[in-house]
Parts: C-alpha cells; structure tokens; sequence
C-alpha cells in the first residue's frame, strides 16, 4: 500500500494543565474525504492546527509525503498543505480575487508575478465555490458567508496534494454547505487527502472516513456504515441523536436524527 500522504505518530499536546491531545496517531490518504468530529473540547482543532505544523507538539511527529513535518522548509510545506482555520482573517479592504491569489503566493515567492498557471488556479477556486460573481468586491463590502467562501477559495486555489479544513461551512447557507461537500468529495476523487473538521454530524457522515474524537484522544476511525462506528459517535455526544440510514437518489446515506 502506498505511503499515506499525511501521518501523525503518537501526538500529545498540553495547553497549561489541560492535555488538549493525548497520544494521536492516524494517516489520511490521497483519494480519501475525511471527516474529523467530537463534542466541544475535544481537541479537534489543536490536533488540526499541530497536523498543519502550525504548532509543535510535546511528543510526537508529523510526516508530510513521507517527510518529517519539522523539517521542511515552510515554502514547501506551504504548497503541498492546504489549509484554513477556524476562525480565518477575513477583513479589510482587500478584493475577494486578491485574497484568492494569496493561495497561489508559496509557488511564486513574495517578489515572484502570477504566472498565467497561478491565474488560472484562482479562476478555478473562484468558480469552485462560487464566489466569482464578487470577485471585485472588497472583503469588507462581503457578507459573513461570502467571505467564508473566499477563504475557501484561498485554500483551494493552492492545489496541494493535502488539504485541512477547520469548520469550513462556517457562515455558509444550505446550498453552499452542499457544493463544499460536493468539492471536497470531488478533490478526493481526483487524488487529494481531505481533512476536515465538521460540526455538522449529517454532513460529516457524507464523507469516505469518519474520526470521533472525544476528551484529546481518538476514539473510533471508520466508514460510516461500519456499525461501531455509528454507536461511538452517539457515545460521545451523550446519545443527543441517533444515526439512521435514508435513501437518496445517489443510493443510502446517514444522517444524524436528534432526539426530542
């Protein structure tokens, strides 16, 4: 079996007194969508943001493509790790396309043009999250959603082999929630590892893989149709819902019921 395109072996981290991670390890596979869920505290986005290297953990290691995460110089990381955060900066008085064009910066360089390639990525992220029709518009002229969708376009329009999303669908309205999912499967079919957290259980459980975690660590690892995986999912969110299959024009699907 091929290399895994991105690895954690035994993360641990510790904010204060609290260990946000405790001993993660995992591998997320090119053509593979998957889903990262668990209550709040979990530990999600702390485990994102350490398989991002944008922290470095008490014990453990990241390898990117079979490389050690630590050692890679950041340009390198940069283009072939995608990422968006939680809560990414999308303010001021900047065009929605230039902001797009920042996810092209780590192939040209800080003093580097745009190349007709570089343009051509952005066009294609733009158009992908259907944020073209503003392109012109200033973040600051853009409603919450709108800008949401071109930070999407910025991770997007990078291109890595890998990419990371915390909470993607902030901000955005049902149709737009449905297009990421449709982008995000589609860039596992074209040979992407996709990693995202989701808080929206029904749209997690549209993805090839779900991880459950709960209090730092990993609790459950599979498909959505694998059975224990179902239960540890109703487990760690107290059994607030259960998990039920439904027929879809595109075949079964499951979907989080919420108990009264």
């Amino acid at each position: 079996m091929a290399e895994p395109a991105l690895r954690a072996d035994g993360l641990s981290l510790r904010l204060g007194l609290h260990l946000a991670v405790d001993a993660v390890s995992l591998q997320v596979r090119s053509g593979q969508w998957t889903a990262l869920v668990g209550p709040n505290g979990a530990g999600k986005s702390t485990l994102l943001s350490l398989l991002a290297g944008l922290r470095q953990p008490d014990t453990g290691q990241v390898w990117l493509q079979s490389r050690a995460m630590a050692g890679l110089p950041a340009r390198e990381r940069a283009t072939a790790l995608a990422w968006l955060s939680q809560q990414g900066e999308a303010e001021g008085d900047i065009a929605a396309r230039d902001v797009a064009r920042l996810g092209r910066l780590p192939r040209h360089g800080l003093f580097g043009a745009p190349t007709a390639a570089d343009e051509a990525a952005v066009d294609r992220a733009l158009a992908e999250t259907e944020a073209t029709p503003f392109a012109t518009r200033r973040l600051n002229e853009l409603s919450g959603g709108e800008r949401q969708r071109v930070l999407l376009a910025r991770a997007l329009a990078v291109e890595a082999p890998v990419l990371l999303l915390d909470e993607p669908t902030t901000h955005l309205d049902a149709p737009h929630q449905r297009a990421l999912v449709r982008s995000l499967a589609a860039r596992a079919r074209d040979g992407v590892a996709v990693l995202a957290v989701l808080h929206d259980l029904t749209l997690a459980l549209a993805a090839d893989r779900v991880l459950v975690m709960d209090k730092g660590r990993l609790v459950a690892d599979g498909p959505p149709s694998d059975a224990v995986l179902r239960q540890a999912l109703m487990q760690v969110f107290e059994h607030a819902f259960t998990v039920e299959s439904v027929s879809t024009p595109a075949g079964p699907r499951w979907v989080a019921v919420p108990l009264p």
